[in-house]
């Protein structure tokens, strides 16, 4: 599948399901309708979306410092982190998967950035993750033939739930496709958590993208009018409920401040 489009790139919203589900040692999921953002951040250096509120307040905003190393320019820091990592032609779009700010309030449990060459194909993806510590921890995700639908090992360096370990590994598999010119279409991303006995936790976020405008920023806000501060409810609440069945609780692990390194694998 190909995310190019034959114009320039616009700015993306989706709306769709954020799921997920525990294996062991009891069942345990949810399903909930969730919105984000798609950003095309080359293009919106060049050009700024109307659309979206940047580095500003406002009921729903996009801040660079709430990525990487907490700069003015997020691109920029990625650039770097690619470049020290070898990975020199990632020249095309850069797109970034993330949520909004919502009333100034940040939470991004994970954005991805899919990194594309000069003709249109990825040349590397990294999954940035948050913790509710106020951790931050990237994993860069590569291959020679890196494509969309490819799965895609990483050790797991970094805690996350205090209802696992930090041990196993993640398998990501992203899927895109487009239906216009304007990019609009659909995304998937979905994480495997392997521990020594196997699968542990399955996610998935999914959506229909279409592009960024007051009207579809609208819909979205009528819909989900509080979407940070409701993620941030449902995993305390989501929490509450692995304690009544007594899931076993390992607490904050060390090291969990901001880590912006790119461990490959």
């Amino acid at each position: 599948m190909d995310a190019r489009t034959a114009t320039a790139p616009q700015a993306q919203l989706g709306i769709g399901r954020v799921r997920h589900q525990r294996l062991r040692p009891v069942g345990h999921g949810f399903d909930y309708p969730t919105w984000f953002l798609l950003l095309p951040m080359r293009q919106l250096r060049q050009q700024p979306n109307p659309s979206l509120r940047r580095n500003r307040g406002g009921w729903v905003s996009f801040h660079d410092a709430d990525h990487g190393d907490g700069r003015a320019d997020c691109l920029a820091w990625l650039d770097e982190r690619l470049q020290a990592e070898g990975i020199a032609d990632a020249t095309g779009e850069v797109w970034l998967h993330t949520y909004p700010r919502m009333l100034g309030v940040a939470f991004k449990p994970v954005s991805f950035w899919y990194c594309h060459r000069a003709d249109g194909s990825l040349a590397a993806i990294v999954a940035e993750v948050n913790n509710t510590f106020g951790g931050r921890h990237c994993y860069l995700l590569t291959d020679p033939q890196l494509a969309w639908g490819q799965e895609l090992p990483a050790v797991k360096q970094f805690h996350v739930s205090p209802f696992c370990q930090i041990e196993g590994g993640y398998r990501f598999r992203f899927m895109r496709t487009t239906t216009g010119n304007d990019g609009a279409g659909r995304t998937v991303a979905r994480i495997v958590h392997d521990d020594a006995q196997g699968p542990l936790l399955l996610t998935s976020v999914s959506g229909e993208l279409a592009a960024l405008t007051p009207q579809r920023l609208h819909h979205a806000l009528w819909r989900m009018p509080l979407l940070t501060l409701g993620v941030i409810a449902r995993i305390h609440w989501q929490a509450l409920r692995l304690l009544l069945k007594r899931v076993p609780f390992f607490g904050k692990a060390p090291g969990a401040a901001v880590a912006p390194a790119l461990p490959t694998r």
